[in-house]
């Protein structure tokens, strides 16, 4: 990247226009400036559990999808241009087999609750949902690569995953299970 940010406050989207990385400008509520703000609000979010007590192998791995989706962020950014690659994608799918398989199998829905870290990831679920929302509607109007779409969709199931997880991690002495939804069904023992 030959252009460092030096001036953060230039005043050029004092219009309602942002400029993209191709150089172009456009308006601030255009879907792919949505879509690049719920990308960088997701990044964020990670950004929160991160400071939090965390697993190791649950740390690396959010620091690599926080780069990852940073890259995400830029291709959106340039009409036209890949920069997630599609081993992006395969990385998460090998994420979320390898923790999904140290947890017992769901058998009723589970509330975004319990540790805090667990909590967090939860809402970084949804805001990765909002974010592939974000992409399909601008795929709709414009050219997007399939990398993007996918991963989003992955990292939401893998935060899912990474939740149950970190209430079984007990890094804060809270650990534990999953907060379940007390359905009539659970309340009347048929599960």
């Amino acid at each position: 990247m030959s252009n460092r940010l030096t001036q953060i406050a230039t005043r050029t989207g004092d219009d309602g226009t942002t400029g993209l990385g191709d150089g172009s400008r456009t308006r601030k509520d255009a879907l792919r400036v949505v879509a690049m703000g719920d990308v960088d609000e997701l990044n964020s979010s990670l950004g929160v559990i991160l400071a939090e007590p965390l697993p190791d192998d649950v740390r690396d791995l959010l620091v690599v999808i926080q780069h990852e989706l940073f890259n995400l962020g830029g291709e959106l950014s340039i009409p036209g241009f890949e920069l997630l690659r599609p081993e992006a994608v395969a990385r998460l799918d090998e994420a979320l087999a390898h923790h999904n398989a140290r947890l017992p199998r769901l058998k009723e829905f589970i509330l975004p609750a319990g540790t805090r870290s667990a909590a967090l990831a939860h809402v970084s679920r949804t805001i990765a949902r909002r974010a592939e929302r974000a992409v399909v509607a601008l795929a709709g109007h414009e050219t997007v690569n399939d990398a993007p779409r996918q991963y989003l969709n992955r990292l939401s199931d893998l935060l899912f995953v990474l939740a149950r997880v970190l209430n079984r991690a007990n890094l804060d002495g809270k650990g534990g299970d999953d907060v379940y939804w007390k359905s009539e069904r659970l309340a009347r023992g048929d599960g």
